[in-house]
């Protein structure tokens, strides 16, 4: 079968298994362990990574860091309240943005955001975004901060008591309009057991935007088109990922960004050119043959998702399936500040 339908990529999930809030002790999620080869499952908890790891096995990890990109104000001329939602700043100086309402967002239309602050909408984008300018006293950067919140995912309805709890512990990169969310388990005591074992992390940088959590409207899912996501690659992290190809060592990705930006910029054999910086708009779902990834740690993800289809890719589609029933039945916390899954 080819899995391409839509409702394929249907499951039940009771709402009360929707984590909204994280946990005190991030590596205490549990952690349900998927041999990708038979199908076996296990279940276990994120603080054991270390045991399920080789000495050798390279982690990458995505160092994004989610600002306040959610900003709010009026229409000039008008009492209607509009969105900019930034995804990335052009060199010009513009941002790409997600608005709304988008219909009466159009080139020259100006939106006052407070504090002397004046969006204009400069052109139109690709797949419906904009291209923003800014009137300002100080940069967007420090603006966004005083007037903008963290975007969180629409099924997360319950306000968080700090806004560094989504966010990972090692976010570095400012940029990004949702979390890598498979790096919300990580520790400092986790990377010590993880160093101890002989297993190396790299980094590498996406900044995600919210196309990546819209959902697949095409009943033939080939006919998705996926927004394109700004990431980048330093020399570093590709010599590492190189190596361990060469020495025949596992590569996990972290989370499905990081998997989009290895699988996007590697060769046929695996191996990336070195230190690049481009935009990715790589859709993977059953089929798709994996060059750069070996293995990924993971949330659970929203049915019909571009999500649920990468791992479906990776892990096979049956396995990914039977995994989920599993996973409701033993009431796994899902999606962003849920339990997680390791793909081997």
């Amino acid at each position: 079968m080819d899995y391409s339908k839509l409702s394929d990529y249907d499951y039940h999930l009771p709402t009360e298994l929707i984590a909204q809030t994280p946990l005190e002790q991030r590596d205490e999620s549990r952690m349900l362990v998927l041999n990708r080869a038979d199908g076996k499952r296990e279940h276990s908890s994120f603080n054991r990574l270390p045991d399920y790891l080789q000495e050798g096995d390279l982690l990458v990890l995505n160092n994004t860091k989610v600002i306040p990109a959610r900003l709010t104000g009026r229409i000039e001329g008008k009492d209607t309240s509009a969105e900019i939602l930034l995804l990335h700043k052009q060199s010009n100086g513009h941002w790409v943005a997600m608005v709304k309402p988008g219909k009466k967002l159009k080139p020259g239309v100006k939106v006052f955001l407070g504090l002397g602050v004046e969006a204009t909408v400069e052109d139109y984008g690709r797949e419906g975004l904009r291209e923003i300018s800014f009137k300002a006293s100080k940069p967007v950067e420090e603006i966004i901060h005083c007037l903008g919140s963290v975007p969180l995912p629409p099924y997360i309805e319950t306000e968080l008591k700090n806004p560094d709890q989504y966010q990972t512990i090692y976010a570095e990169v400012d940029g990004s309009a949702a979390a890598p969310t498979a790096g919300f388990h990580f520790t400092e005591e986790v990377f010590a057991a993880l160093a101890e074992k002989g297993v190396q992390t790299a980094f590498i940088t996406l900044h995600i935007g919210p196309g990546t959590f819209q959902p697949v409207k095409a009943e033939d899912i080939r006919e998705h088109i996926m927004h394109f996501e700004y990431y980048s690659i330093e020399n570093k992290t590709a010599a590492m990922v190189n190596m361990a190809r060469q020495e025949g060592k596992r590569v996990i990705a972290v989370g499905t960004t990081v998997c989009r930006v290895l699988e996007t910029a590697s060769n046929s054999k695996g191996r990336l050119k070195g230190s690049e910086e481009g935009w990715t708009g790589l859709y993977i779902y059953p089929g798709y043959e994996f060059r750069a990834v070996d293995a990924m740690i993971t949330n659970f993800h929203l049915p019909r998702s571009t999500l649920l289809m990468l791992v479906s890719a990776l892990a096979g589609y049956d396995n990914i399936l039977a995994a989920y029933r599993e996973a409701v039945e033993k009431k796994y916390r899902f999606f962003s500040f849920g339990d997680c899954m390791l793909i081997l």
